[in-house]
Protein backbone atom coordinates (compact mmCIF):
# COMPACT_ATOMS: atom_id res chain seq x y z
CA UNK A 1 0.00 0.00 0.00
CA UNK A 2 1.39 3.69 -0.90
CA UNK A 3 1.70 6.29 1.89
CA UNK A 4 -0.57 8.74 2.01
CA UNK A 5 0.27 12.43 0.65
CA UNK A 6 -0.72 14.27 3.28
CA UNK A 7 -0.46 14.07 7.19
CA UNK A 8 -2.77 15.97 9.71
CA UNK A 9 -1.90 15.87 13.27
CA UNK A 10 -3.81 18.40 14.36
CA UNK A 11 -7.35 15.72 15.26
CA UNK A 12 -8.17 14.88 18.91
CA UNK A 13 -6.39 11.14 19.75
CA UNK A 14 -9.51 9.02 20.25
CA UNK A 15 -8.72 6.75 23.61
CA UNK A 16 -8.90 3.69 23.33
CA UNK A 17 -6.70 0.21 23.43
CA UNK A 18 -3.83 0.11 21.13
CA UNK A 19 -5.31 -2.70 19.28
CA UNK A 20 -8.15 -3.50 16.60
CA UNK A 21 -11.52 -5.15 17.20
CA UNK A 22 -11.41 -9.01 15.29
CA UNK A 23 -14.17 -10.80 15.57
CA UNK A 24 -12.73 -13.60 17.71
CA UNK A 25 -12.22 -10.92 20.42
CA UNK A 26 -15.66 -9.68 19.77
CA UNK A 27 -16.63 -13.42 20.62
CA UNK A 28 -15.42 -13.21 24.44
CA UNK A 29 -17.89 -10.41 25.39
CA UNK A 30 -20.93 -12.33 23.23
CA UNK A 31 -19.48 -15.41 25.67
CA UNK A 32 -20.00 -13.96 28.82
CA UNK A 33 -22.87 -12.36 28.25
CA UNK A 34 -24.72 -15.64 27.36
CA UNK A 35 -22.83 -17.69 29.80
CA UNK A 36 -24.82 -15.68 32.73
CA UNK A 37 -27.94 -15.80 31.08
CA UNK A 38 -27.24 -19.49 30.79
CA UNK A 39 -26.88 -19.69 34.98
CA UNK A 40 -30.00 -18.16 34.90
CA UNK A 41 -32.27 -20.24 33.41
CA UNK A 42 -31.58 -23.07 35.39
CA UNK A 43 -33.56 -21.36 38.17
CA UNK A 44 -37.01 -22.44 37.20
CA UNK A 45 -38.46 -19.04 39.07
CA UNK A 46 -36.00 -16.97 37.01
CA UNK A 47 -37.49 -18.62 33.84
CA UNK A 48 -41.61 -17.92 35.28
CA UNK A 49 -40.28 -14.63 35.56
CA UNK A 50 -39.08 -14.24 31.67
CA UNK A 51 -41.71 -15.65 30.39
CA UNK A 52 -43.89 -13.25 32.15
CA UNK A 53 -41.59 -10.18 30.88
CA UNK A 54 -39.36 -9.66 33.35
CA UNK A 55 -35.54 -9.30 33.49
CA UNK A 56 -34.07 -11.57 35.41
CA UNK A 57 -32.37 -13.53 32.74
CA UNK A 58 -31.08 -10.39 31.26
CA UNK A 59 -29.51 -9.77 34.87
CA UNK A 60 -27.74 -12.70 34.56
CA UNK A 61 -26.32 -11.55 31.53
CA UNK A 62 -25.17 -8.00 32.46
CA UNK A 63 -23.60 -9.93 35.76
CA UNK A 64 -21.29 -11.66 33.29
CA UNK A 65 -20.01 -8.38 31.08
CA UNK A 66 -19.10 -6.24 34.32
CA UNK A 67 -15.97 -7.44 34.98
CA UNK A 68 -14.46 -6.65 31.91
CA UNK A 69 -16.52 -3.30 31.45
CA UNK A 70 -15.57 -2.13 34.83
CA UNK A 71 -11.74 -2.50 33.94
CA UNK A 72 -11.74 -1.11 30.48
CA UNK A 73 -14.10 1.37 30.71
CA UNK A 74 -13.69 2.94 34.09
CA UNK A 75 -10.34 1.49 36.05
CA UNK A 76 -7.80 1.45 33.30
CA UNK A 77 -8.82 5.40 33.43
CA UNK A 78 -7.86 5.97 37.04
CA UNK A 79 -4.15 4.33 37.18
CA UNK A 80 -1.64 6.22 37.74
CA UNK A 81 1.76 6.38 36.08
CA UNK A 82 5.24 7.35 36.80
CA UNK A 83 6.10 8.12 33.38
CA UNK A 84 3.77 8.93 30.20
CA UNK A 85 6.35 8.26 27.31
CA UNK A 86 4.57 10.33 24.36
CA UNK A 87 6.71 10.44 21.88
CA UNK A 88 7.61 13.18 19.18
CA UNK A 89 5.41 12.34 15.76
CA UNK A 90 7.70 14.04 13.56
CA UNK A 91 11.22 12.69 15.23
CA UNK A 92 10.21 9.58 17.84
CA UNK A 93 13.37 8.92 19.44
CA UNK A 94 13.69 4.98 20.21
CA UNK A 95 16.88 5.52 21.97
CA UNK A 96 14.77 8.22 24.56
CA UNK A 97 11.82 5.54 24.83
CA UNK A 98 14.07 2.46 25.69
CA UNK A 99 16.00 5.03 28.29
CA UNK A 100 13.14 5.82 30.05
CA UNK A 101 11.56 2.58 29.93
CA UNK A 102 14.94 1.10 31.66
CA UNK A 103 15.30 3.57 33.98
CA UNK A 104 11.67 2.90 34.84
CA UNK A 105 13.28 -0.47 35.61
CA UNK A 106 15.99 0.41 37.31
CA UNK A 107 13.98 2.47 39.61
CA UNK A 108 12.27 -0.05 40.59
CA UNK A 109 14.76 -2.51 40.96
CA UNK A 110 16.69 -0.10 43.78
CA UNK A 111 13.85 1.54 45.41
CA UNK A 112 11.75 -1.73 46.10
CA UNK A 113 8.96 0.52 45.03
CA UNK A 114 6.84 -0.61 42.05
CA UNK A 115 7.29 1.83 38.84
CA UNK A 116 4.32 2.59 36.45
CA UNK A 117 5.14 3.72 32.89
CA UNK A 118 2.50 4.64 30.01
CA UNK A 119 3.55 4.27 26.16
CA UNK A 120 1.55 6.51 24.39
CA UNK A 121 0.54 5.97 20.34
CA UNK A 122 1.95 8.22 17.63
CA UNK A 123 -1.41 9.77 15.73
CA UNK A 124 0.13 11.42 12.09
CA UNK A 125 -3.39 12.16 10.87
CA UNK A 126 -7.05 11.24 10.80
CA UNK A 127 -6.42 7.56 9.21
CA UNK A 128 -2.14 7.94 10.08
CA UNK A 129 -0.36 5.83 12.88
CA UNK A 130 3.50 5.42 13.06
CA UNK A 131 4.14 2.17 14.90
CA UNK A 132 6.58 1.43 17.26
CA UNK A 133 7.63 -1.78 19.33
CA UNK A 134 9.10 -2.55 22.29
CA UNK A 135 10.63 -5.77 23.37
CA UNK A 136 12.48 -6.86 26.20
CA UNK A 137 15.26 -9.13 26.29
CA UNK A 138 16.32 -10.82 29.99
CA UNK A 139 18.86 -13.03 27.67
CA UNK A 140 20.95 -10.18 26.52
CA UNK A 141 19.56 -7.43 29.67
CA UNK A 142 18.51 -4.92 27.20
CA UNK A 143 14.90 -3.18 26.11
CA UNK A 144 14.38 -2.53 22.42
CA UNK A 145 12.55 -0.20 20.84
CA UNK A 146 12.42 -0.28 16.94
CA UNK A 147 10.94 2.67 15.14
CA UNK A 148 8.35 0.94 12.25
CA UNK A 149 6.30 2.19 9.38
CA UNK A 150 3.37 4.12 9.26
CA UNK A 151 -0.11 1.92 9.63
CA UNK A 152 -3.78 3.21 9.22
CA UNK A 153 -6.25 2.40 11.88
CA UNK A 154 -6.64 -1.17 10.16
CA UNK A 155 -3.19 -1.99 11.29
CA UNK A 156 -2.39 -2.50 7.64
CA UNK A 157 1.51 -1.01 7.19
CA UNK A 158 2.02 1.72 4.22
CA UNK A 159 5.37 0.14 2.33
CA UNK A 160 8.54 2.45 2.64
CA UNK A 161 7.62 4.57 5.23
CA UNK A 162 10.28 2.64 7.74
CA UNK A 163 12.75 5.09 9.05
CA UNK A 164 15.70 5.15 6.94
CA UNK A 165 18.16 5.94 10.13
CA UNK A 166 17.74 5.44 13.90
CA UNK A 167 15.21 2.79 13.65
CA UNK A 168 16.21 1.19 16.44
CA UNK A 169 17.69 1.56 20.29
CA UNK A 170 19.06 -1.25 22.51
CA UNK A 171 19.56 0.11 26.18
CA UNK A 172 21.06 -2.46 28.86
CA UNK A 173 18.87 -2.03 31.96
CA UNK A 174 21.66 -3.35 34.50
CA UNK A 175 19.34 -5.39 36.45
CA UNK A 176 18.32 -9.13 36.16
CA UNK A 177 14.19 -9.34 34.76
CA UNK A 178 11.89 -11.87 35.14
CA UNK A 179 11.44 -13.83 31.81
CA UNK A 180 8.22 -12.46 29.84
CA UNK A 181 6.76 -12.40 26.68
CA UNK A 182 9.26 -12.41 23.95
CA UNK A 183 7.36 -11.10 21.22
CA UNK A 184 7.04 -7.53 20.07
CA UNK A 185 4.57 -5.40 21.78
CA UNK A 186 3.59 -3.09 18.85
CA UNK A 187 2.33 0.42 20.12
CA UNK A 188 0.29 1.76 17.08
CA UNK A 189 -3.47 2.64 16.83
CA UNK A 190 -5.90 4.39 19.56
CA UNK A 191 -4.55 4.35 23.17
CA UNK A 192 -1.07 2.20 24.18
CA UNK A 193 -0.48 -0.13 26.77
CA UNK A 194 1.24 0.24 29.94
CA UNK A 195 3.40 -1.53 32.20
CA UNK A 196 4.27 -2.45 35.74
CA UNK A 197 7.98 -2.73 37.37
CA UNK A 198 8.48 -4.58 40.34
CA UNK A 199 11.12 -6.13 41.96
CA UNK A 200 11.00 -9.82 43.20
CA UNK A 201 13.67 -10.94 45.13
CA UNK A 202 16.75 -10.48 42.54
CA UNK A 203 14.82 -9.90 39.54
CA UNK A 204 12.24 -7.17 38.00
CA UNK A 205 9.20 -8.51 37.07
CA UNK A 206 7.33 -6.88 34.39
CA UNK A 207 3.54 -6.88 34.37
CA UNK A 208 1.52 -5.94 31.03
CA UNK A 209 -1.59 -3.94 31.94
CA UNK A 210 -1.23 -4.31 35.11
CA UNK A 211 -4.76 -2.65 35.90
CA UNK A 212 -6.67 -5.22 34.70
CA UNK A 213 -8.33 -8.44 36.47
CA UNK A 214 -7.50 -7.04 40.03
CA UNK A 215 -10.67 -5.63 42.09
CA UNK A 216 -13.46 -6.15 38.92
CA UNK A 217 -12.31 -9.95 38.89
CA UNK A 218 -12.94 -10.85 42.52
CA UNK A 219 -15.68 -13.05 43.87
CA UNK A 220 -15.92 -10.51 46.57
CA UNK A 221 -16.62 -7.91 44.47
CA UNK A 222 -19.27 -9.71 42.51
CA UNK A 223 -21.00 -10.96 46.38
CA UNK A 224 -21.28 -7.26 46.92
CA UNK A 225 -22.60 -6.49 43.97
CA UNK A 226 -25.03 -8.55 44.06
CA UNK A 227 -25.81 -8.02 47.57
CA UNK A 228 -26.43 -4.27 46.17
CA UNK A 229 -28.19 -5.11 43.17
CA UNK A 230 -30.77 -7.06 45.11
CA UNK A 231 -31.00 -4.72 47.97
CA UNK A 232 -32.09 -1.82 44.86
CA UNK A 233 -34.59 -4.22 43.42
CA UNK A 234 -35.72 -5.42 46.42
CA UNK A 235 -37.01 -1.75 47.53
CA UNK A 236 -38.40 -1.24 44.14
CA UNK A 237 -40.10 -4.84 43.20
CA UNK A 238 -40.29 -6.51 46.56
CA UNK A 239 -37.85 -9.46 48.86
CA UNK A 240 -38.35 -12.09 46.00
CA UNK A 241 -37.62 -9.95 43.22
CA UNK A 242 -34.62 -8.90 45.55
CA UNK A 243 -33.45 -12.16 46.50
CA UNK A 244 -33.56 -13.34 42.32
CA UNK A 245 -31.79 -10.46 41.03
CA UNK A 246 -28.97 -10.64 43.74
CA UNK A 247 -28.42 -14.01 43.11
CA UNK A 248 -28.48 -14.28 39.55
CA UNK A 249 -26.52 -10.87 39.48
CA UNK A 250 -23.98 -12.13 41.25
CA UNK A 251 -23.64 -15.83 39.77
CA UNK A 252 -23.20 -14.38 36.08
CA UNK A 253 -20.44 -12.17 37.71
CA UNK A 254 -18.83 -15.58 39.27
CA UNK A 255 -19.47 -17.33 35.89
CA UNK A 256 -17.55 -14.77 34.34
CA UNK A 257 -14.37 -14.66 36.74
CA UNK A 258 -14.10 -18.53 36.77
CA UNK A 259 -13.95 -18.83 32.73
CA UNK A 260 -11.41 -16.66 32.88
CA UNK A 261 -9.40 -18.89 35.21
CA UNK A 262 -9.29 -21.70 32.48
CA UNK A 263 -7.05 -19.46 30.47
CA UNK A 264 -3.10 -18.46 31.50
CA UNK A 265 -3.84 -14.58 33.07
CA UNK A 266 -5.72 -15.47 36.06
CA UNK A 267 -7.80 -12.97 38.57
CA UNK A 268 -7.40 -11.63 42.09
CA UNK A 269 -10.32 -13.87 43.27
CA UNK A 270 -10.24 -12.34 46.14
CA UNK A 271 -9.72 -8.61 46.61
CA UNK A 272 -9.31 -6.84 48.76
CA UNK A 273 -8.39 -10.47 50.88
CA UNK A 274 -5.45 -11.05 48.46
CA UNK A 275 -3.63 -8.63 45.91
CA UNK A 276 -1.86 -10.26 42.99
CA UNK A 277 -3.74 -12.87 40.26
CA UNK A 278 -4.17 -16.34 41.07
CA UNK A 279 -2.66 -17.70 37.70
CA UNK A 280 -5.04 -19.57 35.58
CA UNK A 281 -5.40 -23.22 34.89
CA UNK A 282 -3.76 -23.11 31.58
CA UNK A 283 -6.38 -25.18 29.44
CA UNK A 284 -7.16 -22.28 26.82
CA UNK A 285 -6.08 -19.09 25.48
CA UNK A 286 -8.22 -15.82 25.81
CA UNK A 287 -8.34 -15.55 21.59
CA UNK A 288 -8.62 -18.87 21.04
CA UNK A 289 -11.84 -19.03 18.24
CA UNK A 290 -12.82 -22.22 19.13
CA UNK A 291 -13.50 -22.29 22.77
CA UNK A 292 -15.21 -19.03 22.61
CA UNK A 293 -17.59 -20.75 20.00
CA UNK A 294 -18.23 -23.69 21.90
CA UNK A 295 -19.07 -21.64 25.12
CA UNK A 296 -21.45 -19.41 22.95
CA UNK A 297 -22.91 -22.66 21.65
CA UNK A 298 -22.87 -24.48 25.20
CA UNK A 299 -24.40 -21.45 26.52
CA UNK A 300 -27.57 -20.91 23.94
CA UNK A 301 -28.00 -24.68 23.85
CA UNK A 302 -28.35 -25.09 28.04
CA UNK A 303 -30.72 -21.47 27.35
CA UNK A 304 -33.07 -23.48 25.01
CA UNK A 305 -32.97 -26.63 27.01
CA UNK A 306 -33.96 -25.21 30.39
CA UNK A 307 -36.53 -22.67 28.34
CA UNK A 308 -38.46 -26.17 27.21
CA UNK A 309 -37.85 -28.46 30.74
CA UNK A 310 -39.26 -25.62 32.78
CA UNK A 311 -42.53 -25.09 30.35
CA UNK A 312 -45.95 -26.64 31.28
CA UNK A 313 -45.31 -28.90 27.86
CA UNK A 314 -41.74 -30.12 27.21
CA UNK A 315 -41.01 -30.90 23.96
CA UNK A 316 -36.97 -32.01 23.93
CA UNK A 317 -35.87 -35.23 25.13
CA UNK A 318 -33.05 -34.70 27.47
CA UNK A 319 -30.77 -37.23 26.91
CA UNK A 320 -31.13 -37.04 22.52
CA UNK A 321 -31.02 -33.13 23.19
CA UNK A 322 -28.14 -33.31 25.16
CA UNK A 323 -26.11 -35.67 23.20
CA UNK A 324 -26.47 -33.57 20.11
CA UNK A 325 -26.50 -30.56 21.15
CA UNK A 326 -23.67 -30.68 23.65
CA UNK A 327 -21.73 -33.91 23.24
CA UNK A 328 -21.02 -33.87 19.67
CA UNK A 329 -19.89 -30.33 19.01
CA UNK A 330 -17.63 -30.72 22.35
CA UNK A 331 -16.44 -34.22 20.67
CA UNK A 332 -15.59 -32.70 17.46
CA UNK A 333 -14.22 -28.98 18.33
CA UNK A 334 -13.00 -29.88 21.30
CA UNK A 335 -10.88 -32.59 19.44
CA UNK A 336 -10.08 -30.11 16.87
CA UNK A 337 -8.97 -27.64 18.94
CA UNK A 338 -7.01 -30.04 20.91
CA UNK A 339 -5.37 -31.43 18.26
CA UNK A 340 -4.36 -27.86 16.52
CA UNK A 341 -2.89 -26.71 19.96
CA UNK A 342 -0.38 -30.38 20.25
CA UNK A 343 0.57 -29.43 16.66
CA UNK A 344 0.91 -25.78 17.28
CA UNK A 345 2.71 -26.56 20.40
CA UNK A 346 5.19 -29.46 20.24
CA UNK A 347 7.24 -27.97 22.81
CA UNK A 348 5.55 -25.98 26.16
CA UNK A 349 5.99 -21.89 26.00
CA UNK A 350 6.36 -20.77 28.74
CA UNK A 351 3.93 -19.91 31.31
CA UNK A 352 4.73 -16.01 31.41
CA UNK A 353 4.62 -15.50 28.02
CA UNK A 354 1.22 -17.30 27.50
CA UNK A 355 0.12 -14.98 30.57
CA UNK A 356 1.23 -11.99 28.99
CA UNK A 357 -0.38 -13.08 25.42
CA UNK A 358 -3.43 -13.77 27.36
CA UNK A 359 -3.33 -10.22 28.53
CA UNK A 360 -2.73 -8.85 25.20
CA UNK A 361 -6.04 -11.25 23.94
CA UNK A 362 -7.88 -9.20 26.72
CA UNK A 363 -6.94 -5.78 25.39
CA UNK A 364 -8.08 -6.55 21.94
CA UNK A 365 -11.74 -7.14 23.33
CA UNK A 366 -12.32 -3.35 24.06
CA UNK A 367 -14.96 -1.39 21.46
CA UNK A 368 -13.43 0.56 18.87
CA UNK A 369 -15.45 3.77 18.96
Amino acid sequence: MAAPNAIDAGRPLMVQYGHRQDPEASMKGIAHFVSGVAIATFFPQVVQQGAQGGLLPVLGGIGGILPDTLDFKFARYFERYDDEIDPDPQSPDPQDIASRIAQAMRQAYESGRSRNIMLHTIRMGPDLWRQYSVRFDPQAGQVIVRIGPLVNTGQVPYAGTEPQENAEARVQVGVPMVHTYDAENHVDIFSGPSFRFEREGDHVRIHFLDWHRRWSHSLLTGLLGGVLVGALLGLLGGLSLGLWAGLVFALGFAGHILEDQLGYMGSNLLWPITRRRMPGLHLLRSGDAIPNFLTVWTALALILFNLDRFSSRPLLPPFLYLLLALGVPWVVLGGLYLDRRLRREPAPPAVEKLRQGDMVAEGEEVEVA
